[in-house]
Order: structure tokens, then C-alpha cells, then sequence
């Protein structure tokens, strides 16, 4: 694999069963096929059933070109009831225990680990012991000079204080949105405004960047020295699955090949919105499109 972009989604991959049908799904493996998408040669990192919902994963996988590790447990492939409200915002009933529950730390991960650019991972996929010390053994292997960041995913009660904190020290970036800010400042007793709140945890955690994703009232990118914020663009939403992954995968193409952050955040913008105008997380597109 190329060295110089070797992107890396580890944890859920899973099937989002909607009232009519189901799409593919699980925040660490869209970004990787978002990264992908955008030119970077990225790996999704998980675990499925031997059944046929982890089969026709497999196929799904092959067919939009993703590159995966995907490991065979003796647990069902992980499923998802979503229910979208009428403005298509999307509401989860996660089934536990499922396969990527049991993701393993295989021998040939320390290797891709050390040749990682950056690696997104979350709360959700550590809520079981044997994925939750993959990731962090996975993580802490990747290089200092790498983006590691924490999608943090608040999900059902699969998350606390301790989880969220060790995630913090693990990362240096942080990847939350409107509804997850409020509830971190309210564990770790911070005030202030959404703003106020990132930067705090920009000096507590010594993180690199905090992406901030308010919905329609629009999106935040923050480091220790600059902000920048865009506005959402007004679009015809099929639903918002997904959305926040490809603005992640956006967002870190822009950084690793070197775009100022306004730049980044314009490609991570663009690409969200447009990906809110598609059925499901992994929709068919062009790289010049963002690019």
C-alpha cells in the first residue's frame, strides 16, 4: 500500500435496516470508502458473521471498490432498525452482541498500523472488551505525525466518561457534532459556548483540529490558531445517513494533501450536502466533484 496515503476506518460495519430496505453501513467503514473515493488508498477494519448478511456484505464491499480486512466471528453480523423522522434524520436500535463486537488484533495490523496516515475510529465499536482493545492497540500504533481521529459516535448508552476521555488522549483530532458537544460538556463539566467548548478541549486533550457539524446551522473546523465556519447548503435531502462520514473523509483528504482549513472545509461541506441528496451512506460519485 501507498505509504503516503494509507487511510484506515476500524470498528462497525453493519447493515442500517430502514422500514423498506437496507443499506450498508457503520461511521469508520463509510469514511474509508469516502477516503477511498477521494483518491486515498484506504482499508475499512472490522468483523462480520458467518451468515448470509455478513455474505452479501462481502459483495457489497466488491462492488463499490472498497479494500477491507474483514474478520469471520461466530456472532451475527451487526444490524441497525432506523427510523427517519419527517425532516429524514435518522434515529438507531443497535443490536449487541454482533460480530464487529469481536474485532481481533491480528499479527499483520501492527505493520499497517506503522504505515498509517491517519486512522478514524469511535465510542461505539469500544462498547465490547475485544474491539475496544484492538482499537486502542491499533491506535496507539499509528504514527504521531498521523491523523487519528475520534468520530466520537455517541450512541444509545454504549458510551461514559472514562470511554470518551481515553479516546481524547488516543486521537488528535475530534470529530463531534451539535447533539455530542452538549453532552461531552456536560460529563466533563465544561461551560461556555459549542465553540468555547471545543477549544477547552483542543488545549485539555492537546489536539491537532475539533470538527464541529451543527446540522443546518452549519459546521465548525478549529484548531489552537484559526476557526473557520460555513454555513450548510440548502439541499432536497433524501436523509442525512452518512453525511458526517464523507464530511470527515473530505475533511482529511484536505489536510493530508495539504489545503488551508477554509479549503478543507469548503471539500467536507460540499461533499455532505451532496451526500444528503442520496439514499444511504456509500452513494455512486465522481473524486472531481469535490475535488
Amino acid at each position: 500500500m501507498n505509504q503516503k496515503s494509507l487511510v484506515i476506518g476500524l470498528g462497525e460495519l453493519l447493515w442500517d435496516v430502514f422500514p423498506d430496505h437496507k443499506q450498508m453501513g457503520g461511521a469508520p467503514c463509510n469514511f474509508a470508502f469516502h477516503a477511498s473515493k477521494l483518491g486515498m488508498d484506504s482499508l475499512a477494519i472490522s468483523a462480520i458473521g458467518k451468515d448470509e448478511l455478513g455474505a452479501e456484505i462481502i459483495e457489497k464491499l466488491d462492488e463499490v471498490e472498497l479494500k477491507y480486512d474483514m474478520q469471520q466471528v461466530d456472532y451475527p453480523t451487526g444490524t441497525v432498525k432506523v427510523t427517519l423522522s419527517g425532516n429524514g434524520i435518522p434515529e438507531y436500535e443497535i443490536c449487541y452482541p454482533v460480530a464487529w463486537d469481536f474485532i481481533g488484533m491480528k499479527p499483520e495490523y501492527e505493520a499497517i498500523a506503522k504505515q498509517t496516515q491517519a486512522v478514524c475510529f469511535g465510542s461505539l465499536a469500544q462498547r465490547g472488551e475485544v474491539s475496544h482493545n484492538t482499537i486502542r492497540s491499533f491506535v496507539s500504533q499509528v504514527p504521531d505525525t498521523a491523523l487519528k481521529i475520534f468520530d466520537i459516535n455517541l450512541r444509545q448508552q454504549f458510551y461514559s466518561k472514562a470511554l470518551i476521555e481515553d479516546s481524547l488522549k488516543l486521537s488528535n483530532v475530534l470529530k463531534i457534532n451539535d447533539d455530542e458537544i452538549k453532552i461531552v460538556a456536560d460529563l466533563f463539566g465544561l461551560t461556555g459556548t459549542d465553540e468555547t467548548v471545543c477549544q477547552t478541549l483542543i488545549e485539555q486533550f492537546n489536539l491537532k483540529l475539533v470538527a464541529l457539524t451543527c446540522g443546518t446551522a452549519g459546521s465548525y473546523l478549529i484548531t489552537q490558531k484559526e476557526s473557520s465556519f460555513l454555513e450548510t447548503p440548502t439541499v432536497e435531502v433524501a436523509d442525512t445517513v452518512g453525511a458526517g462520514d464523507s464530511f470527515t473523509a473530505a475533511m482529511v483528504v484536505g489536510l493530508l494533501t495539504g489545503k488551508s482549513l477554509k479549503e478543507t472545509h469548503q471539500m467536507a461541506v460540499k461533499l455532505s450536502a451532496f451526500v444528503c441528496t442520496r439514499h444511504g451512506a456509500m452513494p455512486e460519485y465522481q473524486t472531481d466533484f469535490v475535488l
